[in-house]
């Protein structure tokens, strides 16, 4: 019978791309993460891992077992969620991974709702990127994952993970003064603020500007909404900017007409496969949830 703690660190493997990643995040040295995996070779009498430069990658077999491993965590997770609802109320520790908007936007209001609800429920916010959360959730460092998704970079369903959408929220498109065909500054020498390269959100931005003919100017870069807000203000830079965060500072811009208005980014709730009926995940999105709509 195989061993489902191997079998764990080959997920983790699978996850973090390398046995020195894997076996920091379970807290191994390099040489037994090395061991269990060979171990695990040998109780399944066929190879799971092949040389790839200094690293190593997971064989089609290898990848065929990940894929039962997810189906036999979700089978678990849904095993304690079916034990959790013998209790009354939620209760327990939850821990939460948001990036820094959703975090200074939503959260506040929705913890002071689950702990006047729940006073037993023990909430834990971690800040953390979209795509780094993803990974932490599938390794239960958190149990639940507050996001948001941008038209057209909506990556496939990952394996393991279950999307529970929230809200839309519009997202348009600010310049600086005398910018556009309009104005003295032509498009491409406008100086953008953008997330960091490599977001889904970045990825997107950069694409709605070369459907538009030129490539941006990403003059700054950071996850930070906020700062993304004043740059605009100050006339320094021109931003994407969803409405929720022009509401939550209480300020009012003339979005740029060279743009559609009709783009929205998508906020949701990511849980690993199996725990969508765990009564305090089930509390933690009704008080997103509400707190969404309060804003």
């Amino acid at each position: 019978m195989l061993d489902l703690r191997r079998l764990v660190i080959l997920r983790e493997l699978k996850l973090h791309g390398t046995m020195s990643a894997a076996a920091r995040e379970l807290s191994y040295t390099h040489s037994a993460v090395s061991q269990q995996l060979a171990l695990l070779e040998r109780e399944a009498g066929v190879r799971l891992l092949e040389k790839s430069g200094r690293n190593v990658r997971l064989t089609p077999a290898g990848e065929e077992l990940v894929a039962n491993t997810d189906a036999i965590l979700a089978a678990m997770e849904r095993a304690e969620s079916a034990l959790a609802e013998s209790h009354r109320r939620p209760k327990g520790v939850v821990r939460v991974a948001a990036f820094t908007t959703i975090s200074r936007i939503f959260l506040p209001d929705a913890l002071l709702r689950l702990s006047e609800e729940y006073p037993d429920l023990d909430v834990r916010v971690t800040r953390a990127d979209p795509e780094v959360a993803v990974t932490m959730l599938l390794s239960r460092q958190v149990d639940v994952v507050l996001a948001d998704a941008y038209p057209g970079t909506e990556s496939t369903a990952t394996s393991g993970v279950t999307v529970a959408p929230l809200a839309e929220d519009p997202v348009r498109a600010y310049l600086p003064d005398g910018s556009g065909r309009d104005g003295s500054v032509p498009l491409a020498q406008v100086r953008w603020v953008m997330e960091p390269q490599g977001s889904a959100a970045a990825q997107w931005a950069l694409r709605v500007c070369r459907e538009r003919g030129f490539e941006p100017l990403v003059a700054h870069t950071t996850s930070d909404l906020l700062f993304h807000l004043r740059m605009v203000e100050h006339g320094l830079a021109a931003a994407f900017l969803p409405d929720t965060v022009l509401r939550e500072a209480g300020v009012e811009l003339e979005p740029s007409r060279e743009f559609p208005v009709d783009q929205r980014r998508s906020i949701h709730l990511l849980m690993r496969a199996g725990s969508e009926a765990h009564p305090a995940h089930i509390a933690v999105r009704a008080a997103i949830a509400a707190a969404i709509e309060r804003r």
